[in-house]
């Protein structure tokens, strides 16, 4: 089992590697943003991974935390750049 854990988590690095390329070279903000959330959804599996590899529920609460942050930069982003004010 341990030895699949870690093929899993080595293709979900090379297919972070894959879709950090879509975010540097994306033809379109929109593809950039989809492909930054890609990757941190693909990281939120890797934590999880060695999570349940290293039976260590602590692990669990880093990727929820960085599931958080990464859900609320994601909003702040397409907030800065679709230059929408707030209203008051």
């Amino acid at each position: 089992m341990a030895v699949v854990l870690q093929y899993l988590v080595y293709f979900l690095i090379a297919s972070s590697v894959l879709s950090m390329v879509r975010v540097v070279i994306g033809p379109s903000l929109p593809d950039r943003m989809i492909g930054l959330n890609l990757v941190s959804a693909q990281i939120l599996a890797i934590l999880v991974i060695l999570a349940v590899a290293a039976e260590r529920s602590i692990y669990l609460d880093v990727a929820l935390v960085y599931d958080i942050f990464g859900f609320v930069g994601i909003l702040a982003l397409v907030r800065y750049f679709t230059g929408k004010k707030e209203e008051k």
